[in-house]
């Protein structure tokens, strides 16, 4: 079957949280986060070189707006992350490198600076997980993380992925200097 023809919500909501489609005019918020931690991002150019570019209030609206109309063709499942009492953004994640025929998924995220410590992109990734084995009838989800980036890796051990290998070597900075990768899974 044709993936653009499967029916899933495109919204998500936890205890603390409401996880969605991204939407036409969340650009600014979402500039404003990532504006706020660019400097934090930066430090792992290698799985995140989308944060080397100076951040821009047209090119974070741009991301909405392309990321609405992939999440309709179900290209790719991006995801902005908010907090349900308040409203405020907190960052993004969502369901990339999708492979329907399995179904697989890889699950990334960021969280803006202020409100890392907080448990709620553990929160974030666990609603999402759950959400690919109901909705999507996924077989497997993965997070791929630097190995230097201590919170991200954490995030996917908390959230219940095991660790399946750490690739050396496997990707490199715009400076030359090589990463290892951690690969995370959980199957269904």
């Amino acid at each position: 079957m044709n993936p653009i023809l499967l029916d899933f919500p495109d919204e998500i909501t936890t205890k603390r949280l409401i996880i969605r489609c991204p939407r036409s005019g969340d650009g600014l918020a979402m500039h404003e986060a990532k504006t706020e931690s660019i400097q934090q991002l930066r430090q792992f150019p290698a799985s995140l070189p989308w944060a080397m570019h100076e951040p821009t209030a047209d090119d974070a609206e741009i991301f909405c707006r392309q990321s609405h109309a992939d999440f309709m063709s179900r290209s790719n499942l991006n995801m902005l992350v908010f907090l349900k009492e308040t409203g405020q953004f907190v960052g993004a994640s969502g369901l990339h490198r999708i492979d329907w025929e399995i179904p697989k998924f890889e699950i990334g995220y960021w969280c803006r600076t202020s409100l890392h410590g907080h448990g709620l992109i553990t929160e974030a990734v666990s609603a999402l997980s759950q959400f690919a084995f109901e909705h999507l009838k996924a077989k497997r989800l993965e997070i791929i993380a630097d190995d230097l980036n201590t919170a991200s890796w954490r995030v996917a051990e908390k959230a219940g992925f095991e660790l399946e290998g750490i690739l050396k070597n496997e990707r490199s900075d715009p400076d030359g200097t090589l990463r290892n990768t951690r690969i995370y899974a959980r199957t269904a």
